[in-house]
């Protein structure tokens, strides 16, 4: 089964006190405890992230490591990535993440490592990367689109309650062609995916909301299913 879980936002970075998301992606592993690797390339491998990350995850039932690579634990990523259950990725700046990966080969890995059953998720950039295109304020100014890993089809585009700009701007690259059709997700929503099929939508909030976002005539918002984790 090829998994990927993508935050709009939320998860232990932006909810430190609520863990109903990061609990659920580790329950989607089926491992009793399940090896958990960050990767916070996209924050340029912030120490204070990776403190947050081992902070919230020490105290949970996995085996959480991180993968640097301004300081690689090893030479030998591809055994170091296929060893583990879930990779995690941190937000921060997209181009700078798939710039990197495509230097390290990590792209191909993180590709491989989906087709061999390893849960794939993160926040933001680490949910935009696994589409074919996302939006993105990596460039600097405004929201731009960038061509992305495209295990999944078509666009995404986190944060989106969280950020004012984020829905307008999803909205007008897809009227003007410029980004494909894809789907959009509020700050605390996880769009959980099954062999590129959306399984299920879940919140860390009962008013947390994903829409799949198309261009007819004008811009076409369908609002998805979205499960409250709280109330389970």
């Amino acid at each position: 089964m090829k998994q990927i879980i993508a935050l709009g936002g939320g998860g232990f970075s932006m909810e430190p006190h609520n863990p109903l998301l990061d609990t659920y992606i580790l329950q989607q592993s089926n491992k009793v405890n399940p090896k958990l690797c960050f990767v916070p390339t996209a924050s340029g491998d912030s120490e204070n992230y990776i403190a947050r990350f081992y902070s919230f995850f020490n105290a949970q039932q996995c085996m959480p490591s991180h993968l640097s690579l301004f300081s690689p634990p090893t030479r030998d990523l591809e055994s170091f990535i296929m060893e583990k259950d879930i990779i995690y990725v941190g937000g921060g700046n997209t181009k700078n993440l798939l710039a990197l990966w495509k230097e390290w080969s990590l792209d191909s890995l993180l590709k491989a490592a989906w087709h061999e059953g390893i849960l794939l998720t993160g926040i933001s950039a680490g949910s935009i990367c696994w589409f074919e295109e996302g939006i993105t304020d990596s460039f600097g100014g405004e929201l731009e689109l960038i061509t992305c890993l495209g295990i999944i089809p078509g666009s995404n585009c986190p944060h989106y309650d969280g950020e004012v700009n984020r829905r307008p701007a999803y909205h007008n690259l897809i009227k003007a062609r410029k980004l494909s059709s894809g789907i959009a997700a509020d700050d605390g929503v996880a769009v959980h995916f099954i062999d590129q099929e959306i399984h299920k939508i879940v919140s860390s909030n009962p008013n947390g909301k994903a829409y799949r976002v198309s261009l007819d005539k004008d811009i076409y918002e369908q609002k998805l299913a979205v499960e409250y984790l709280g109330s389970i």
